[in-house]
């Protein structure tokens, strides 16, 4: 069961039990990473609730914030169904470029297929911070190149404690 929120004609907000969760668990993991999630292809809300208990179990990474879940529009290609978005904050020992083969596994998981930029997709995980690195490279770029122009990410960071 969610709490629909709606904030204008294009953004909706959802609170859940999954989503808009805190700990306060000590973790022995060393850095802190926000994951930007999202997807547009079947069901997206369950999708991510099934994810959670993934990321729950794992024992490579602590969960230890979730952001609402933000309904937006498309951008870049318009002709899709919206979006839902959220953040997860972890807590991981891996090294970036392994946390990110971590992600990849985890979309591939949760069917994604990889057609064409910006294309509909069941699940996308994007670091968006990695503790207080920044790294340039053709396969990684920490901070996410355009986190600040999209409300997908700026929306469901803004009521997370990073």
């Amino acid at each position: 069961m969610y709490i629909k929120r709606k904030l204008n004609e294009s953004l909706t907000t959802f609170k859940g039990l999954h989503y808009g969760y805190k700990t306060f668990q000590k973790s022995s993991h060393r850095y802190r990473v926000s994951v930007g999630i999202g997807g547009n292809i079947g069901d997206v809300k369950r999708r991510f609730e099934h994810l959670f208990f993934v990321l729950k179990r794992d024992k490579r990474v602590e969960l230890l914030e979730t952001s609402l879940i933000l309904k937006n529009p498309p951008f870049g290609f318009k002709n899709q169904d919206d979006f839902f978005n959220s953040i997860i904050v972890l807590q991981v020992s891996m090294q970036p470029t392994y946390f990110l083969d971590y992600l990849m596994r985890l979309e591939k998981k949760f069917a994604r297929k990889r057609s064409f930029a910006n294309a509909p997709r069941t699940l996308d995980l994007d670091i968006i911070f990695f503790d207080n690195r920044v790294i340039q490279t053709p396969r990684l770029q920490i901070p996410h190149a355009s986190w600040s122009q999209r409300e997908s990410v700026v929306i469901p960071l803004s009521g997370l404690k990073i």
